[in-house]
């Protein structure tokens, strides 16, 4: 066996770049995916992300959105997570229309979410539907209510947990039927400067005047105002027989606080209405008649469970936002390992069939095939009688299920007539 000869220079330049060439190739391979350990423990993780406001006049009801959505993380974690492997949440303020959309981009197409859901904005929700289209993957919306997002703006990558604003206006229709309220009544409105408010304007318009309502006056409201002073004048002027908010967020809290501040007597109703904005105003200004998607006190064995465990967590108990977001993932987690895959048209396909869902309420929740809106029951609230709140958080009446055993969940939501969707 001959004796190995040093390398010539020429040999050794050669060799060298021989070296850096594959250096540079296996730290390329490094930066494009990592490292093997990172690779496998990034591998081993299923992205799902959520977007919410958690800052401006809708915060106080997306940290509620936060809090059950975290909640609901951590039980499937425990129980196995999604087909096996860990999920992991990119939960992040959408804070308005232009920032949710880079956000959901962002999510979708450098942070590899397999889908999205929450928002409360109607606006926002518009906004990401229109990512989530164009990426192909699906979006949940949580909490826009507008018709029009699940109406002609619809697409087939947007389903709806939060009802739509027809679905509150039915919902609190009985009660101010049967009080009189209605037929032949001046109505005073305050409408939010802004998509929701503006739909849910169009939609009480249209339940004014199919019985025969008349609307006197309505004011739009800057999403921004706190000072509603100017327009509680206005109603003291106008004197209305009913004053209606379409209000959005922690207005709602500011306008009952302030209406119960200036005295007025003319009998309140709402359109839309979250019990933590009940709560922001407080036991002494909380009046009127209010739709709600779900609360605390619904009668349940899984709402009942919820509601402990939530409250044992943090101290207080859970509001809708909370509920919706813990319920919704934990759907899509089970119709996700239900159907052994991720793949959104698989998943379309697998919701579009209509299975039923337990969504924290007495009867179970379904998404409707032509438009994607959850049937589910609603509810409506009213104070609870003086002396018999038992803490800061329960002084409202909730009203049985609506719209009750015997009728079907569809008689609330939308019709075709009502509702243009097409899908895509």
């Amino acid at each position: 066996m001959k004796p190995q000869q040093p390398a010539s220079s020429g040999q050794a330049s050669s060799t060298r770049r021989q070296l850096i060439t594959t250096g540079a190739a296996a730290g390329a391979a490094a930066a494009i995916g990592g490292f093997p350990a990172i690779i496998h423990a990034q591998s081993d993780k299923i992205r799902i992300g959520h977007l919410t406001p958690q800052t401006g006049f809708l915060g106080t009801v997306g940290e509620y959105a936060v809090l059950g959505v975290k909640m609901a993380v951590e039980e499937l974690n425990k129980a196995g997570g999604l087909l096996g492997r860990e999920i992991e949440l990119l939960s992040e303020d959408s804070v308005n229309p232009a920032t949710a959309s880079s956000k959901a981009q962002r999510q979708l197409e450098r942070d590899g979410a397999i889908l999205l859901f929450g928002e409360i904005s109607s606006a926002s929700c518009m906004a990401i539907s229109q990512v989530a289209a164009r990426n192909r993957k699906i979006f949940v919306n949580t909490g826009g209510n507008s018709d029009e997002i699940r109406g002609k703006s619809c697409n087939r990558y947007m389903f709806h947990v939060e009802a739509a604003n027809t679905m509150y206006v039915n919902a609190v229709a009985t009660a101010l039927l049967r009080n009189n309220m209605v037929s032949g009544k001046r109505w005073f409105s305050l409408t939010a400067d802004y998509a929701f408010g503006h739909d849910l304007l169009r939609v009480g318009k249209r339940f004014l005047t199919a019985n025969k309502g008349d609307l006197v006056e309505n004011v739009l409201v800057a999403t921004d105002a706190t000072d509603f002073s100017p327009f509680l004048l206005k109603i003291r002027q106008a004197r209305p027989d009913v004053v209606v908010s379409n209000l959005a967020g922690l207005q709602v809290a500011n306008f009952i606080k302030q209406y119960a501040e200036f005295g007025l007597q003319y009998p309140l109703v709402g359109f839309d209405m979250a019990p933590a904005m009940a709560w922001a105003a407080g036991v002494d200004s909380f009046a009127g008649t209010w739709p709600v998607r779900w609360h605390p006190d619904v009668n349940s064995p899984s709402a009942r469970a919820f509601v402990q465990a939530f409250t044992a967590r943090h101290g207080k108990p859970p509001e809708d936002q909370a509920a919706a977001e813990y319920f919704t993932l934990k759907l899509l987690v089970q119709s996700m390992n239900e159907i052994k895959s991720t793949d959104s048209e698989k998943l379309i396909a697998h919701l579009e069939k209509e299975p039923q869902f337990d969504i924290l309420k007495g009867r179970k929740g379904y998404f409707r095939a032509w438009d994607h809106q959850l049937m589910q029951e609603m509810y409506t609230m009213t104070p609870k009688p003086k002396g018999r709140a038992t803490n800061k958080w329960d002084f409202m009446q909730l009203s049985a299920p609506l719209p009750g055993d015997s009728n079907k969940l569809e008689s609330l939501a939308p019709t075709r007539e009502e509702n243009d969707c097409k899908m895509a």
